[in-house]
């Protein structure tokens, strides 16, 4: 059996180092961070962790019904969306993640856009 990328990149404890990585640089942005104003953060981290463990072939399942009702009144815009899914790639790579599983990952990812961002 192949193994999945979220076993070969080190299970969760790598994802976790992945995301809050992520979530610093995240904070740093002017376009996404005011959306983490007044947000728990230790909990928002284990929450994306599942999130990108499931997307690595991990454990943990969020449907696509769920990310709706989560992101639903957060008023996430394209330029938002697109900011994060930059911050992410680029973390991916700096933690030497192949081109190969960057493109995998950011697939998933950006595949879910419509679950994410407002519509109006």
């Amino acid at each position: 059996m192949k193994a999945t990328l979220f076993d070969r990149y080190g299970g969760f404890g790598a994802v976790h180092r992945v995301v809050l990585s992520f979530y610093d640089r995240m904070l740093d942005s002017d376009i996404v961070g005011p959306y983490f104003d007044d947000v728990d953060m230790p909990a928002l981290v284990d929450h994306q962790t599942k999130f990108i463990s499931q997307v690595m072939g991990g454990p943990a399942t969020y449907t696509n019904e769920v990310l709706e009702q989560l992101h639903r009144n957060l008023d996430i815009t394209q330029e938002a969306f697109n900011e994060m899914a930059d911050i992410l790639e680029s973390t991916l790579f700096d933690f030497d993640f192949a081109p190969e599983d960057v493109r995998t990952i950011m697939s998933d990812v950006r595949g879910r856009r419509q679950y994410i961002v407002s519509r109006s």
